[in-house]
């Protein structure tokens, strides 16, 4: 709750007042001195803010006197501007160590800023935009979503990976606001995000020394089952050690029903990951000949997968020792490890072995939809220039994709139907309650985003209305097999993702504030009228904020509507009059 006195998340110069479309009218309130100089400065701000966001519309703007390359691509800066609004470029200009290029404009790289780690273009560009204008323009689709279709995009790689860089952006160039703001996002993955993806933001909370960030993470990473091995792989020394420590003094719950762990086994097991790092396969063949450790005993073959090179995975391979289709400890098969990693000699030699294609994990995904959520859009669609590597990302899908296709049925689907369904439930939760908002907020719109969508002549919204948003999900059907609940529950999931996408496509502007207040606000506004006096006063003028932003965003999409010949029928005659409600917790 202490984040509500910090700036607000879109901390641009917004105003109350709406001004009319130009028309005169008798009716026209008196204003205090103190109210209209208020208003005055408001809509000078906003003008201000326009006008500078006209400085940052392209990569080479007008008068720019600097250079900052960002993955290979020069984006034209105003030193005098990015000193004021940051300490950390103040004192670079100062010491005007960048090396000049033609016309004498300095050019600096930044990589050289950077300790650790990388900021992405769109991620760098939505930051200098803010740095220009106070404004936070909303996450690129293309660069913070993936290419699953059925994924709602809350918490899958790209969208952690997005905010990762904003954040460690913030965090380098002294960007307190908007630090406070990414470390709130990031803490609202925690605990949704699948544990796998906790590490990237565990690692940027560790080096920018945010210390809530990292506990929580911290407590997330050892509550979970991911192997101590890969802990020590992917996370700093000090945090793994963290994380080791914490297990230890809180084992699971089920610690006694677990094996007791063998020290000479745990020994013998890193000695041959260890001989698997150094590249020597003959190494491995001597330690398995020498005790009683396999090599499916180890699951070496998804430690090659996941951080050998790929010669040394076909080698491990080649030794016909291991199960191709093995299950590690957490569910994982082979090729779902190899998937992880998105390199398809490795993919494409596991399938060629026999690997299965149609494995499902315990939450309900196969290798291809791993993948699809690993992935962006603008690295799927990227197209390979001649004499450049090759699209990987695409090739791993599309290969997947095909093997799919080819043995649709291999692998028992019964094995994690349940689980598959409660992963499931909790996107549909998320898009349901997102496309209830979206009635509740804008009715008209909504209505016709899932008229576009055919949605609302589809048993798939059947038991979704205004007055709650959870449907039969949980209905129970005993003649229904998994097969038919997977097929009922995507047929479901789909729909609500295209209502979403129309709205996207044809209410732009609403869905930005659908979008924002989904992210940010609707963990603390669950219920208004709980907490302490100040904290209620803090969420109703928050609530009143989000009826704002919804009657500008409707005005936009409205103004456009009538610029392209369409008519738009007024959601705001509702929201005027709303007072603050009670929202349904997801």
């Amino acid at each position: 709750m202490a984040y509500l006195s910090e700036p607000s998340s879109s901390l641009s110069f917004s105003s109350s007042s709406h001004l009319s479309n130009g028309s005169i009218t008798h009716n026209i309130p008196s204003f205090s001195v103190s109210e209209s100089g208020a208003s005055l400065e408001v809509i000078s701000l906003t003008k201000l803010s326009s006008c500078l966001e006209q400085l940052v519309v392209d990569n080479c703007p007008a008068f720019s006197d600097a250079d900052i390359v960002v993955e290979g691509v020069p984006i034209g800066v105003h030193r005098c501007i990015l000193a004021v609004r940051s300490k950390f470029f103040d004192e670079l200009f100062k010491k005007g160590n960048g090396s000049c290029e033609k016309e004498g404009k300095p050019s600096y790289d930044m990589s050289e800023f950077l300790p650790y780690g990388k900021i992405g273009l769109e991620a760098f560009q939505v930051f200098l935009t803010y740095l220009y204008t106070g404004k936070l323009r909303p996450s690129p689709m293309e660069v913070s979503t993936c290419v699953d279709n059925v994924c709602a995009h809350d918490a899958c790689r790209p969208a952690i990976n997005f905010a990762v860089e904003l954040m460690y952006a913030s965090s380098i160039f002294q960007i307190p606001e908007m630090f406070s703001l990414f470390q709130r996002r990031l803490l609202n993955f925690v605990d949704k995000a699948l544990v796998e993806d906790i590490i990237p933001i565990l690692v940027v909370a560790f080096h920018c020394q945010c210390n809530q960030l990292a506990s929580q993470c911290v407590d997330r990473v050892a509550r979970s089952d991911l192997d101590g091995i890969s802990i020590e792989k992917d996370l700093p020394y000090e945090v793994a050690e963290s994380i080791r420590l914490l297990r230890r003094k809180s084992p699971p719950e089920d610690e006694d029903d677990e094996a007791v762990v063998d020290p000479l086994r745990e020994k013998r097991i890193r000695r041959i990951l260890k001989a698997l790092d150094s590249d020597d396969v003959e190494l491995v063949k001597l330690l398995l000949s020498e005790s009683d450790i396999s090599l499916d005993d180890a699951t070496a073959l998804h430690y090659a997968a996941a951080y050998c090179d790929p010669k040394v995975v076909s080698e491990v391979l080649a030794l016909r020792l291991a199960d191709v289709n093995l299950r590690n400890s957490r569910g994982y098969t082979v090729l779902h490890v190899a998937a992880m990693r998105k390199e398809p000699s490795v993919i494409v030699s596991l399938l060629a072995k026999g690997a299965s294609a149609s494995e499902l994990t315990l939450d309900g995904r196969s290798a291809v939809t791993i993948c699809q959520r690993l992935t962006r859009p603008k690295d799927y669609r990227a197209k390979t220039e001649q004499g450049k590597e090759t699209n990987k990302d695409r090739i791993c899908i599309d290969v997947l994709g095909r093997e799919m296709r080819r043995n649709p049925m291999a692998g028992d689907v019964s094995v994690s139907s349940h689980t598959l369904a409660d992963d499931m439930h909790l996107r549909l939760l998320y898009l349901e309650n997102r496309v209830a908002f979206a009635r509740l907020l804008f009715p008209s719109e909504a209505k016709l985003a899932m008229d576009i969508a055919h949605a609302e002549t589809t048993s798939e919204f059947a038991g979704l209305s205004s007055k709650g948003s959870n449907g039969n999900l949980r209905q129970v059907d005993l003649n229904e097999t998994p097969v038919m609940q997977k097929k009922r529950l995507v047929a479901r999931m789909e729909t609500l993702m295209k209502t979403v996408e129309m709205g996207r496509r044809y209410f732009p502007h609403c869905s930005e504030v659908l979008d924002k207040f989904m992210e940010d606000d609707l963990p603390d506004l669950f219920y208004l009228e709980r907490g302490t006096p100040e904290e209620q006063k803090l969420k109703r003028s928050r609530f009143r904020e989000l009826k704002d932003d919804v009657l500008k965003a409707f005005n936009k999409d409205k103004a456009e509507f009538n610029q392209n010949g369409l008519s738009s029928s007024s959601s705001s005659s509702s929201l005027r009059n709303s007072g603050p409600c009670k929202l349904r917790k997801l």
